[in-house]
């Protein structure tokens, strides 16, 4: 009796293998796109998705504000909001030890520029 030439490859192992490096690339992706400025955020109880394609304001404890990671004042981000789109959305990193009037003077140049998608991002509560 000949034997026969396999005329197919089964692709299922390969399937399988490339679902598990994705499963990694996508699980250590998490890990790497945090924040590059320290920021120790408020804490609440749910969970919040984050925004995509958002423009982001950080604020460290000392007050200094960065917008997109680079340090301006508070006349500078009006400056820098005057080119975008009204519908854009915002993402305020604060720190929870910043005094609440520095938080109130960023989300007011905010939201007097016209811009109403205006969130702030926090961190999940440990229970």
């Amino acid at each position: 009796m000949e034997e026969k030439e396999f005329s197919y490859i089964n692709m299922v192992p390969f399937i399988d293998v490339m679902l598990v490096l994705l499963t990694i690339v996508l699980m250590t992706s998490t890990f790497v796109a945090s924040g590059l400025i320290p920021v120790e955020l408020p804490k609440v109880a749910g969970k919040y998705e984050n925004a995509l394609r958002t423009k982001i304001i950080e604020i460290d404890r000392t007050g200094t504000i960065y917008y997109q990671g680079t340090p301006v004042n508070l006349s500078g981000i009006k400056g820098k909001l005057g080119d975008i789109p009204k519908d854009t959305p915002f993402l305020i990193r604060a720190d929870r030890n910043l005094p609440l009037p520095n938080f109130v003077e960023v989300l007011d140049a905010i939201k007097t520029m016209g811009f109403k998608r205006v969130s702030l991002q926090t961190e999940e509560q440990k229970r």
